[in-house]
């Protein structure tokens, strides 16, 4: 019986703790941005016919991107942001 007893309290604390830790790792991670959740077809087409109309602000812009080393959707981002600026 006193076996039983401290099974079961046992239990209870495991189960207490892993409720616990659950709750405090369940908190929402902050969404990216809606511009950039996901990237289509007609999307990459319609930034890239803006760059070409400015071929040396994207030359350049392309040389930041490989110096830092972006790649996939990140190069991406980066090289629009860097088409937006002044």
């Amino acid at each position: 019986m006193l076996r039983t007893s401290v099974c079961l309290a046992a239990l209870l604390l495991v189960s207490a703790t892993t409720l616990t830790a659950s709750a405090q790792t369940a908190a929402p991670n902050p969404e990216p941005k809606a511009s950039r959740m996901k990237l289509t077809v007609e999307r990459l087409k319609e930034m890239r016919a803006k760059w070409i109309q400015n071929r040396p602000k994207l030359k350049a812009c392309r040389k930041e991107v490989k110096s830092k080393g972006l790649v996939g959707d990140d190069r991406w981002f980066y090289i629009e942001d860097c088409m937006a600026k002044t």
